[in-house]
């Protein structure tokens, strides 16, 4: 019997344990922006991984990094450190705002060292009365129970018992309701600086700074969950960049490995402090392997002519959609910044986002959602305005097929 016939889909449900249900389709190879399946099917990947491959499938540089490494450390443990670690954070410290690096395996972890740290920095420097954490509604933070709490989507976070407390949530884009939370109890003010999983939705200018001023009236740290929106993805390096404030703590994930799982947390000397020896760590984190893959993607990134391109090609996919929309009349809005664009169904498709998404598939194209209303594009930063089009093409086949239904 063949591996094809053996690893299935029927096998999943077997082996796997049930809380995802996964496309019937098995990819099995990459190349740039495209992928192929177990029967040799080709799709565009205007998905990337959910915003992680920034470089597309077998991006030379990251095969390199990956073997070149792969011949010399893998894993030694953060007893010691590592060359490509220090590289890694050093070139993380010269791009940013930030002194000092933390390195994690994900998302969800950056952010739980991210909300550890702002707790021990508030009870350290101002006492323990300063515990409140904000963040907002619909936000997305990660999975832990830490982190999926602070996240603003009870769903994710109800059924497993007593929550981790003094965890709030005020509206995004809605300044008044953080003025009426916040106060001089409140250690940090968590955020995403483009909304993500809660519906592709980017801040007012006058939201962003004034959330940036609320947090130094109330003495608050404030945090940036740029584990979707960092390296690149909005075409700024980091999306706070183009907004023009500047956190106190920033979390990146996703595309900082370019598709290997890495994540970081970074913030300035006065805040690290406070994470001495001993209050935290990771067993993986900062491993050699995923800093010298992560150091080649993020170096890769972050160049004018990858940056720059990211603004072209968000013209083009938006342009796209809006040609298709007005053809199909489908999309209420068509939203976001960079390569990770929202488009939003009228009401007449209202939580059918996952129907479009299947019938992309079809069409031999992958895409994401953001709820149940919105379809999510974040393709490869550097794919080609050849691969964008054909793409579209077949999202057009894909809608036509959804409308005529």
């Amino acid at each position: 019997m063949s591996a094809q016939n053996t690893v299935n889909r029927e096998l999943f449900d077997q082996v796997m344990v049930p809380n995802y249900s996964p496309s019937a389709v098995i990819p099995v190879r990459g190349k740039g922006s495209r992928v192929w399946d177990q029967n040799n099917n080709e799709y565009i990947d205007f998905a990337g991984g959910i915003a992680v491959n920034c470089l597309g499938h077998c991006h030379p540089a990251l095969v390199e990094a990956l073997k070149t490494q792969g011949e010399k450390l893998w894993h030694l443990s953060n007893v010691m450190t590592n060359e490509p670690a220090l590289r890694l954070a050093k070139s993380i410290v010269d791009a940013t705002f930030a002194d000092k690096v933390y390195f994690a395996n994900s998302g969800a972890e950056s952010n739980e060292a991210a909300l550890k740290l702002a707790r021990r920095w508030a009870i350290e420097e101002h006492g323990e009365h300063k515990s409140q954490i904000i963040a907002f509604k619909q936000g997305f933070h990660g999975r832990t129970f830490f982190t999926v709490t602070v996240g603003g989507q009870a769903a994710y976070s109800d059924g497993f018992g007593p929550k981790p407390g003094d965890i709030a949530h005020a509206e995004y884009n809605n300044l008044d309701s953080l003025k009426a939370l916040i106060s001089d109890n409140t250690c940090a003010v968590v955020m995403e600086p483009l909304q993500g999983e809660g519906g592709i939705i980017s801040p007012t200018n006058e939201f962003v700074q004034g959330v940036r001023e609320l947090c130094d009236q109330h003495n608050a740290l404030l945090v940036f969950d740029e584990v979707q929106t960092g390296v690149g993805r909005t075409g700024d390096l980091y999306a706070y960049m183009g907004l023009n404030v500047t956190p106190d703590i920033l979390t990146t994930a996703k595309a900082l490995g370019g598709g290997f799982p890495i994540g970081a947390m970074i913030t300035t000397d006065a805040i690290a402090k406070h994470l001495k020896i001993g209050t935290h760590g990771s067993t993986y984190g900062g491993n050699p392997l995923a800093c010298a893959v992560a150091e080649a993607a993020f170096n890769e990134v972050n160049t004018s002519a990858v940056l720059s391109g990211v603004i072209a090609k968000e013209k083009i996919i938006k342009d796209g959609l809006a040609k298709i929309n007005e053809t199909y009349n489908v999309f209420a809005d068509i939203r976001g910044k960079g390569l990770l664009v929202g488009a939003e169904l009228t009401e007449q498709y209202q939580g059918k986002a996952k129907v479009f998404l299947n019938a992309a598939m079809e069409h031999g194209l992958m895409t994401l959602v953001a709820g149940a209303n919105v379809v999510r594009f974040a393709p490869s930063l550097v794919i080609s305005d050849a691969e964008i089009q054909d793409g579209l093409e077949r999202f057009e086949k894909a809608v036509a097929q959804v409308v005529n239904a």
